[in-house]
């Protein structure tokens, strides 16, 4: 069964092309039974995975609470897990462990791919798209708000550096170093896009999805309001409307596709 182009209208449009890029990117062959989607925010990736393989069985999760009420608003035949994603590991041999945009605020990337690689079973996949955040100007706008308010206390420590090892950032080659000793084929790639949005609401619709979430896991009612408004303040400053009525919004990702 090929995949249905009208399928990825359902992802948001921030993250919709990495989508589409890692799924085109996975082997023809394969024919999954068991998919775990790890950060699986609002469903939507789950979904479309459990539509393209009918018979398979698809396991969803994320550590927010919030996010999987979300994505269980939607009925569906996934199946939804919250755990904590720095130690939770698929406890079955699984033919497609598949993430995108949901582990780059997961810490210990060193140790949880090689475990995920050893979850896999015979031929299977891990395939995993990062955000790059913290080459982002949304990123550091939003820690510049979550430090300067008196929400402070509260969001201290939500955005850990997870992409981060010995002061710098992880790079392909840590990736690469990382799976080969398994003996995987990888496939390794950097992707800019480009977005152009009119006003700001894509755009907080993307960070709800993803940065956002520690944020609605700790604020609530006016106080979250009056966060996202300060937010949304520094955002219009970063990204002018250009005279079309248009902000070009840039986002970087890291794509991974390994094989057992």
């Amino acid at each position: 069964m090929a995949w249905d182009p009208n399928a990825f209208a359902t992802i948001d449009v921030l993250r919709r092309r990495p989508v589409m890029d890692l799924t085109a990117a996975l082997p023809f062959s394969l024919a999954p039974n068991t998919i775990v989607d790890l950060g699986c925010g609002a469903g939507q990736l789950s979904r479309l995975l459990a539509t393209r393989w009918p018979l398979a069985d698809v396991l969803a999760v994320d550590q927010s609470p919030a996010m999987l009420r979300w994505a269980a608003d939607t009925p569906s035949r996934v199946r939804y897990q919250q755990a904590d994603l720095t130690v939770w590991r698929p406890h079955w041999p699984a033919d497609l462990v598949i993430s995108a945009g949901g582990l780059q605020h997961v810490a210990g990337h060193e140790r949880l791919f090689p475990d995920l690689l050893q979850a896999l079973g015979p031929g299977g996949v891990l395939a995993v798209a990062l955000p790059r955040p913290q080459d982002q100007t949304a990123h550091r706008l939003l820690l510049d708000t979550a430090a300067d308010g008196p929400w402070s206390d509260r969001l201290h420590g939500a955005w850990p550096a997870a992409q981060s090892i010995g002061g710098r950032s992880y790079g392909p080659q840590d990736y690469y170093d990382w799976l080969s000793p398994q003996g995987a084929a990888i496939d390794l790639w950097e992707t800019e896009y480009f977005h152009a949005l009119d006003g700001d609401v894509p755009l907080l619709q993307w960070l709800h999805q993803s940065e956002l979430v520690p944020v609605m896991d700790r604020l609530t009612g006016p106080e979250l309001d009056r966060f996202l408004a300060a937010y949304r303040r520094r955002l219009e400053t970063a990204y002018p409307e250009h005279s079309s009525g248009s902000a070009l919004i840039p986002t970087q990702w890291l794509f991974m596709v390994v094989r057992v």
